[in-house]
């Protein structure tokens, strides 16, 4: 009678003991006080599960780390987590915060986002950079020389040239951009060449097609920016282009008024004779062959043209000004002249 005592309350006590561990086991996985402000933490690239538990307990997250610890091996998902920077508002379940790890459903971190249209100086970015809050313009422009500041292999090859107004003038590729919130200039001009990088691998051949011209990238990044700052309708930028290559080949002055437009540093409505006449290696009124550098960004298809121009025997070009911006092209001066008055009784 008494050993069958014994038992029945060595059986009860295990049944106590059971209940009060199934008991403890239950509260701890129960959410805690819910709250409507969200709480950060960090998962490290590495941070195991122990160590991750740990956190969540330490900012109130959960209970008890040696529950959740069990619960995740239990439930075979520890391997899953991810690193990055989360928010949780405590009052989330277990299942909720294994979820939200498991599928790195971290914080999106604040972003920026500019356009820079093509087309655009490095003065013209900078400027539109200050204005909208994102980068200052003096260290844009210091930056704009220095191309050993960063780790792109498009920079190596720039050369260092008497008259190269900004290096990285013409590698800046006009696109919209989105970075991080807090990103400087220097990241800014990282990430633009990063994406002029990245378009040209896109242009098949290039290398190749540059080695049979017998061109230099950057003479291709100049010759392109002509066209993108002399050409407003589509499918002439590869005849605009044959025309420079047809002027370079001659030896003729390219007499171009975006370079000149360029060195004045602002746009004018109409260049007067004491404009072409300014004293600048970009001048292409006074001095042959092409500038020494771009003058402005190029969008790819300019750098297409300018790759491919089409092959014509045309040595001049006017615009019309009959608000089309399509051009009159001609073979000869003669023509050059009889295309200027043409276009000119289109205002009349």
């Amino acid at each position: 009678m008494k050993r069958r005592t014994r038992m029945f309350t060595l059986f009860l006590l295990l049944i106590i003991i059971a209940g009060g561990a199934a008991l403890y086991i239950w509260n701890a996985m129960q959410p805690v006080q819910p709250q409507t402000q969200p709480v950060a933490f960090t998962v490290v690239q590495g941070t195991g599960t122990s160590a991750i538990a740990d956190t969540l307990e330490q900012k109130g997250l959960i209970r008890n780390a040696l529950v959740f610890k069990a619960y995740v091996k239990f439930k075979q998902q520890g391997s899953a987590f991810q690193a990055g920077k989360y928010e949780a508002k405590p009052g989330a379940t277990f299942d909720q915060l294994i979820t939200k790890l498991s599928a790195g459903d971290v914080v999106k971190e604040e972003m920026i986002r500019f356009t820079i249209p093509e087309g655009f100086t490095i003065r013209q970015m900078a400027d539109k950079l200050q204005k909208e809050g994102l980068a200052d313009r003096q260290r844009f422009l210091q930056l704009a020389n220095d191309p050993s500041a960063f780790d792109v292999a498009l920079v190596r090859d720039i050369p260092k040239q008497a008259g190269l107004r900004y290096a990285l003038e013409g590698y800046l590729f006009p696109e919209t951009y989105e970075l991080k919130k807090g990103s400087t200039a220097k990241d800014i001009i990282q990430a633009m060449l990063e994406q002029t990088q990245k378009r040209l691998e896109t242009v098949s051949d290039l290398d190749a097609k540059l080695k049979q011209r017998g061109e230099t990238l950057h003479q291709l990044l100049t010759v392109a920016s002509l066209v993108e700052r002399e050409v407003v309708v589509e499918d002439e930028r590869s005849v605009v282009a044959g025309v420079i290559y047809n002027r370079l080949k001659q030896d003729k002055k390219l007499e171009i008024d975006a370079t000149v437009q360029y060195m004045l540093d602002k746009q004018k409505e109409r260049l007067y004779y004491k404009d072409l006449a300014v004293e600048s290696p970009y001048n292409t009124y006074m001095h042959q062959g092409l500038p020494p550098g771009p003058i402005a960004s190029p969008s790819l298809k300019s750098v297409i043209a300018a790759l491919q121009p089409k092959a014509t025997d045309y040595l001049f070009y006017v615009t019309k000004k009959d608000g089309t911006h399509e051009h009159l092209f001609a073979k000869t001066y003669k023509e050059h002249l009889h295309n200027i008055q043409v276009s000119n009784r289109k205002t009349n």
